[in-house]
């Protein structure tokens, strides 16, 4: 039963009054969405598109694609846990497994044979099997008189004990999902994979042709593609549900279809989180990152060796900077904040014209504006001692995850931080205790920036900053936290992690930056949780239940780096010059742009093969589907459920989409599956993983 069925006769009239305010998250116009799988809008597919979405169609979409716990998408394709997804989405592995000796990255990959694939050191993907609605097994016996720091401790301990239960009963990875500001929240259970291989990864010249400056951007011409498998006892894993991949390949028009997990969006934020979040938060994260960035140059032009192990965080990094500039480009753009600010506006007035709504609703939005600018005042600290405070540093990682798991595992699992929660600590203790290299330089050159600019941002004078710095510069106090840790071996990890009494008194040099951090840290979490987080969950939730109720079950929530899917036609545009952009760039176009130098550098497999390509053939193409970065590595397959195309991008025009969508410029950017066969068949002669795909 849709909630529209039970409104009262002041909601009904509410619902009347604001409906226009609703029109961003209801797809009357476009193909908008990042469905829930058990609220996938049929109905208006088959209207729109002539296309009936059957459940056995997304039940397909919905057990053949994986989440990759890093970052991304993928999905089977074979029978035999076939995998396939981005390489950027793999690219954490193909690091993790390349030498000096033999740099996957740079050179590419293909296994010849099942036993020459290469397992990730500490990669999970997970399958969603079943989801179930469990809002009020969280939510019910909190009286609204509850607190709100009180009520938002009592909901976290129900989800802790929700998803142990859940785990306990059936050996799946259990997770509950805040969904809609609070509003709803559902039981995810997933079949787990923990151990992945590497197959296939091109060149990154190939995979990331164009380098940063074409990130974001379209046309494009990369290769951003690779296959691993998921193996299940030691033997490849016999799949159910799979992709067939399309042997005529994507067309114009077409209606296509992307599963997949898109880490999270802004559409339901009120004007109060917005304007903070355009005035404060992006402009320090992106002072972070541009922070990062020159320090890892500057560390990758001290040798080959250093070019090797810096790229992937780097890129990382850098990706991170232009998605993040484009938020806050749509952030200041006057069009987007004026239709922002007056849908609310037209909520509001809705709300102060109905006595009942008025009391019930009236003053959330003041309690937001508090709520706000409270934390503006202690935002920074946050982010730098807490949120932000191990990016791009593997060993500052693993500190803060040893430290924190000897303490919080000796506590019930209803006291402990979520992340340390009984059904969590598997994937924790998979990344704790990964055997993947460190690179001591590479992370004296992250601390010494992340110390520098802690100092530059707080002032050297800070009580944590000189701690954390002991007496000395940026540069000596990471020298010197790197060249006295021995967490670099994971059985000294195990031995720190099991024992808190040595964790706390330990001397080793990163474990004493955790630990530094560690109060400071805490005490600015607890202060996030109870006077922000907690406050906004109750009223955006509020907000959210209203606007729910008012759609009639017909909207989709924020995305939450669950498995959402999207849809949409294969789509050009014209751009903001007023030019025809088209549907789909060629191979041609790749070597028209192919220069000597980076990031326009060709691989010389690709040079050698040149003459048996057909250089006619689609390379990356664009939809109108709904995406957002997590979405990275989807699947994009056509009415049959066949794979067309692999999702690895989404155009500059379509990055202030994270607040609001629009379809007139924006688009999703996908590799063409052609040019996936085409060369793997004439440039790395990948004839068993061809046969694989059913070529």
């Amino acid at each position: 039963m849709s909630y529209r069925s039970k409104l009262t006769s002041s909601q009904a009239l509410l619902a009347a009054m604001v409906f226009g305010s609703l029109l961003m998250n209801s797809p009357l116009h476009a193909d908008e969405g990042m469905w829930l799988f058990n609220r996938f809008p049929s109905a208006e597919v088959a209207k729109r598109h002539r296309f009936n979405a059957t459940p056995e169609f997304l039940q397909h979409l919905q057990k053949s694609a994986v989440r990759f716990n890093n970052g991304g998408t993928g999905s089977f394709v074979s029978a035999e846990g076939l995998l396939f997804t981005n390489h950027h989405v793999g690219a954490d592995c193909i690091q993790k497994v390349s030498s000096n000796e033999a740099d996957y990255m740079k050179d590419g990959f293909l296994a010849q044979s099942r036993a020459e694939e290469k397992r990730c050191p500490d990669l999970e993907v997970n399958v969603l099997l079943e989801i179930e609605d469990v809002t009020s097994k969280v939510t019910e016996a909190i009286p609204d008189t509850t607190p709100d720091a009180e009520a938002n401790r009592l909901r976290k301990a129900r989800m802790s004990g929700l998803e142990q239960a859940c785990s306990t009963s059936t050996g799946r990875r259990c997770d509950v999902v805040t969904l809609f500001s609070g509003a709803q929240y559902h039981l995810y259970q997933y079949k787990k994979y923990t151990d992945v291989r590497l197959v296939f990864a091109p060149e990154f010249d190939a995979a990331f042709f164009g380098g940063d400056p074409e990130n974001f951007t379209y046309p494009r011409h990369c290769l951003d593609a690779a296959f691993f498998r998921a193996y299940e006892n030691g033997v490849p894993a016999k799949v159910e549900h799979w992709f067939k991949w399309s042997k005529s390949g994507v067309r114009d028009g077409e209606l296509v279809f992307v599963p997949g997990n898109p880490g999270s969006t802004g559409r339901l934020m009120t004007v109060a989180e917005l304007e903070f979040t355009g005035s404060v938060a992006y402009p320090l994260v992106l002072r972070r990152l541009k922070s990062m960035i020159d320090s890892l140059e500057t560390y990758m032009k001290q040798g080959e060796e250093e070019r090797r192990v810096g790229s992937e965080n780097l890129f990382g990094q850098q990706n991170s900077f232009k998605a993040i500039s484009g938020f806050q480009r749509g952030l200041e753009d006057k069009s987007l904040m004026d239709q922002k600010r007056k849908d609310e506006r037209n909520l509001r007035r809705a709300i102060e014209r109905d006595r009942q709504q008025k009391a019930r609703f009236g003053k959330l939005w003041g309690e937001l504006d508090a709520t706000y600018s409270n934390l503006k005042g202690f935002y920074p600290r946050y982010y730098m001692f807490e949120s932000g405070a191990t990016r791009g540093s593997t060993l500052l990682g693993l500190a803060r995850s040893i430290y924190r798991y000897s303490i919080e595992t000796k506590k019930p699992n209803d006291q402990r931080l979520r992340e340390y929660s009984e059904t969590a600590l598997p994937a924790r203790e998979q990344a704790m205790y990964s055997p993947a290299p460190i690179t001591p330089s590479m992370e004296i050159a992250v601390l010494a920036d992340y110390f520098t600019f802690l100092g530059r941002e707080l002032g050297y004078d800070d009580p944590t900053v000189k701690a954390l710095l002991d007496g000395r510069t940026p540069l000596a106090a990471a020298r010197h936290a790197v060249e006295t840790t021995r967490i670099i071996n994971v059985e000294e990890r195990r031995r720190l992690a099991g024992d808190p009494g040595a964790a706390t008194s330990s001397t080793d040099g990163m474990i004493r930056l955790a630990r530094v951090l560690d109060t400071p840290a805490r005490e600015l979490r607890k202060r996030y949780e109870d006077e922000v987080e907690s406050v906004v969950t109750r009223a955006a939730a509020q907000i959210a239940q209203a606007r729910f109720a008012i759609s009639g079950g017909n909207a989709y929530p924020d995305a939450t780096f669950t498995l959402r899917v999207a849809f949409g036609p294969v789509k050009g545009y014209r751009n903001a010059q007023g030019r025809p952009v088209p549907w789909a760039t060629d191979l041609a176009g790749k070597f028209a742009k192919g220069r000597e130098e980076d990031p326009y550098r060709i691989p010389a497999s690709w040079l050698k093969a040149k003459d048996q390509l057909r250089l006619s053939t689609p390379y990356n193409f664009v939809s109108t589907a709904d995406t957002h970065g997590g979405n990275s590595g989807s699947a994009t397959v056509n009415r049959q459920g066949e794979v067309v195309g692999i999702l690895f991008d989404g155009n500059i025009e379509g990055l202030p989409n994270r607040f609001v969508y629009t379809d007139r410029m924006a688009r999703s950017v996908h590799v063409a599956s052609q040019s996936v066969i085409e060369a793997l068949d004439k440039v790395y002669l990948a004839k068993p993983l061809l046969s694989e795909l059913g070529f």
